[in-house]
């Protein structure tokens, strides 16, 4: 149960944040408890398992959360394997089916072209690498957690959970390189310019290489890329990119599957001088699709040698992010390129597929690739690489290939480094480990009771020329990768005199930094509202959850100041007066309330509705004449490209008034920004009317703006949500599509040093990921109030968190 201290902390969610929102859900589990009640192992009594050596207690939170106890490492990882299997088993099932790109086998024909797509990026290959450069020790632990996992599927192999029992669909035993794998899966997603690459050439085709730059992330203070544009001139892409639109189609897809490429999570520490009690402070919450279950699951291992709490991903055995006593580490996304789409020419010399490389054609490698489909007879495929790697759509005789490259993963220590970092005793410890952490491209905070610390982790290619902002002719090796930036040259610090570190997926080095990290950042207003929070005041745990739960954005006063600016107010009011005299009244409305809009994103705020409107109005007054229709492939492109990273539609509202793209090119006339401005604002009231009706008094964000959790497309659940994209409460909706919240905080950690028991913790859904078990959304309700639970280390504080009642894991013969 969540500590006292906490539970009456409530943001303001409005009466929708009740549980009568969770009846739909009830009565559907109480059907699936009851059909599939013995898929869910019990959480006491006696278990024999083979493979351990020596007893292991398992005790459960009010939410399920376990604590593993052992007198061994070893048995405690056999463990975590069991108890992972036990809650998660299908996760854990479909993202190794996934990573393999055998989806289909489970799902269906509707999976082919997910598993075409993963087949070809060959993650089998990075996890080989991976596994085969860990020491003989990380391979001991990986081998032991796959013994635990095999023993709750030989033991239930009968009864399974609801989605594998019915779909007939029987498990292969868990192998230690399919942890890896699993790594390798999560590792991938830790880049968002591959799709970004993708959707770029979609926006391509549409407007040319010309106008490209203009729809391109990037910040209000450096100069649009036309450089990088110009590497698409002169090329023909209409119709030359075979399988572009799908391609496209399927990387959003696997965004959705995996959390592929999201700009996503926040994570912050508090240096002593400027906590409240004297002690550090760290907090971290990670950003993904709202599903269930959520990607996360927590534990708590305490070991002889071993003691820690927090996240982990089913399938590998630790703790990702959380707390061993002694130090907090947690992770966001850098937002660092280190994916490079390459345009390769192809030609077909009889039964050779050839590609052009400085001048001369080379033959392409070919692996056969054969494909298993549920309900359909097996389909082999070939897969063709060139020297940049694989080609990521189909290329039947000539046009233009897509090679994607990534870094090599050979005598990569990445496994070991993650390892010795949950096991750090100092901030300094921690910063040691992470630096070998090459794999996995994200920004590390950590602290320890008197000190934080920042890392940059990951593996990032210098490039010859060009930012591999966008695709680059394969066939010029002017643009090859030439390396990778020293590790001493990614970004770090440590007790900065500001008395704060923080990272939110934004820019973290100057334009023009030593070395090639990224060149497209995510919207920096979470950031800045994280300045501005951690920088006033002293801080403690109330002021830590304050800010997981801030719903303000410093966007509306850019944009208010937008509006005001000289150069445009009486241009904007002159562009309001045209208007005819509905639509004039309207847009004095909106631009009146929006000039006193204050930024908080409350669900219940009408302001905040209208401002919303104003934003999604903007986006389609500003872009739909050109990139339109809605359902076109170059519309759907824009919008994904703005969910990833600082998008256009922010940029131009905020600036570019020079851009092509605010003349409407359906009406004979030439518009300029104000014109179009004063059109997005009456559409604004026009659009909420249709969907909050005339009083405009009553509207709420959180009437357009909600929360839907769904399992299999059922929706299960529904609550008003606030905030936005840019609140450090995210719950990012697609910007030119609709408000649905896509994207929330899937988890959140505050660890205060000042306290007794430092960690708490909340989870967005439920433990369990079968949905016969009672923990499979009851976290729903308090994630939501901000209920947080205690994670104790110390043993006379466990009864008081997990009780008495124990699952006892013993050996077996």
């Amino acid at each position: 149960m969540a500590s006292p201290a906490f539970t009456h902390f409530i943001p303001r969610f409005g009466a929708a944040a009740t549980l009568a929102g969770l009846i739909s859900l009830t009565g559907c589990q109480s059907w699936l408890e009851s059909r599939y009640a013995d898929s869910v192992p019990p959480d006491s009594g006696v278990q024999p398992l083979k493979g351990l050596a020596q007893n292991v207690s398992v005790r459960r939170n009010a939410y399920g959360m376990p604590l593993i106890e052992s007198s061994s490492f070893h048995d405690a990882l056999f463990a975590q394997g069991y108890i992972n299997a036990s809650d998660r088993i299908s996760q854990m099932v479909t993202l190794r089916l996934l990573a393999q790109g055998r989806l289909a086998e489970l799902q269906g024909p509707q999976a082919l072209d997910v598993d075409r797509f993963m087949r070809t990026v060959n993650l089998k290959k990075s996890a080989d690498a991976l596994y085969a450069a860990a020491s003989p020790r990380l391979k001991r632990f990986f081998e032991v957690y796959a013994r635990g996992v095999n023993a709750y599927l030989f033991r239930y192999r009968g009864k399974l959970p609801q989605d594998l029992a019915e779909a007939g669909y029987v498990p292969e035993y868990w192998k230690p390189e399919d942890s890896a794998l699993i790594f390798a899966l999560f590792n991938f997603g830790q880049s968002v310019n591959l799709q970004e690459e993708i959707a770029s050439l979609v926006l391509a085709q549409k407007v040319g290489a010309d106008k490209l730059a203009w729809l391109l992330p990037t910040y209000p203070d450096e100069p649009l890329p036309f450089d990088e544009a110009d590497k698409l001139k002169g090329l023909n892409l209409s119709g030359q990119v075979p399988g572009l639109a799908e391609l496209n189609k399927v990387t959003g897809t696997l965004a959705t599957l995996s959390g592929l490429g999201l700009a996503a999570s926040n994570n912050w520490a508090i240096s002593p001088d400027h906590a409240r009690n004297g002690r550090s402070l760290f907090a971290n919450d990670s950003h993904l699709p709202i599903a269930i279950p959520s990607l996360w699951n927590y534990v708590q291992i305490r070991a002889p040698k071993y003691q820690a709490a927090g996240v982990s991903l089913a399938g590998i055995p630790g703790v990702l992010t959380g707390f061993n006593g002694k130090v907090a580490w947690g992770m966001t996304l850098t937002m660092g390129d280190n994916q490079d789409v390459f345009l390769e020419k192809i030609q077909r010399q009889g039964n050779q597929l050839q590609y052009l490389a400085d001048g001369k054609w080379r033959p392409a490698a070919v692996r056969q690739e054969t494909f298993i489909i549920k309900g359909q007879r097996p389909v082999r495929e070939a897969v063709y690489e060139t020297r940049h790697g694989p080609l990521l759509n189909s290329v039947a005789n000539t046009g233009l290939g897509l090679a994607l490259q990534t870094p090599d993963l050979k005598d990569d220590k990445s496994l070991d480094a993650l390892f010795d970092l949950s096991r750090a005793q100092s901030v300094e410890a921690a910063s040691d480990a992470s630096r070998e952490i090459r794999a996995l491209a994200v920004n590390m905070i950590f602290a320890d009771a008197q000190h934080i610390g920042w890392q940059v982790t990951g593996r990032f290619p210098n490039r010859r020329e060009g930012r591999g902002l966008l695709p680059s002719p394969g066939w010029d090796g002017r643009y090859d990768w030439d390396g990778f930036a020293d590790a001493m040259l990614h970004p770090y610090d440590q007790d900065p005199p500001q008395g704060w570190l923080g990272t939110a997926n934004q820019r973290t080095v100057p334009h023009g930094y030593g070395m090639q990290l990224s060149n497209s950042w995510y919207y920096p207003e979470r950031s800045e509202r994280l300045a501005q929070l951690a920088g006033a005041g002293k801080q403690d745990t109330r002021s830590m959850i304050a800010m997981q739960y801030d719903q303000t954005t410093t966007f509306a006063p850019k944009l208010k100041a937008m509006f005001q600016a000289p150069g445009m107010a009486q241009p904007l009011k002159q562009a309001i007066d045209a208007l005819p005299a509905a639509d004039r009244a309207k847009a004095q409305e909106a631009l009146a309330r929006l000039l006193a809009f204050n930024g908080s994103l409350a669900p219940q705020s009408a302001d905040a509705a209208l401002y919303e409107l104003f934003l999604q109005e903007s986006s389609k007054q500003i872009f739909l004449d050109e990139l339109g229709p809605e359902d076109s492939p170059s519309w759907k492109a824009f919008v994904a490209a703005g969910n990833l990273s600082y998008s256009a539609q922010a940029d131009h509202l905020l600036a570019r008034e020079d851009s092509p793209f605010w003349d409407d090119v359906r009406t004979p006339q030439k518009e300029d920004k104000p014109t179009i401005l004063a059109r997005s604002l009456a559409a604004a009231v026009t659009e909420g009317d249709k969907q909050l009706g005339s009083d405009h008094k009553a509207w709420q964000w959180g009437n357009l703006h909600r929360y839907t959790w769904a399992a299999k497309g059922t929706p299960l659940a529904s609550r008003q949500a606030g905030g936005d994209h840019t609140t450090l409460n995210t719950s990012a909706y697609s910007w030119g599509e609709n408000f649905d919240a896509r994207l929330i905080p899937a988890m959140r950690v505050i660890v205060d040093f000042s306290l007794a028991e430092p960690m708490i913790g909340l989870n967005s859904t439920g433990q369990s990921g079968n949905p016969a078990s009672p923990h499979y959304a009851d976290s729903i309700d308090a994630w939501l109030k901000g209920q947080y639970v205690s994670f104790p280390m110390q043993p006379q504080n466990f009864d008081k968190t997990y009780g008495s009642k124990r699952l006892s894991l013993v050996p077996g013969k």
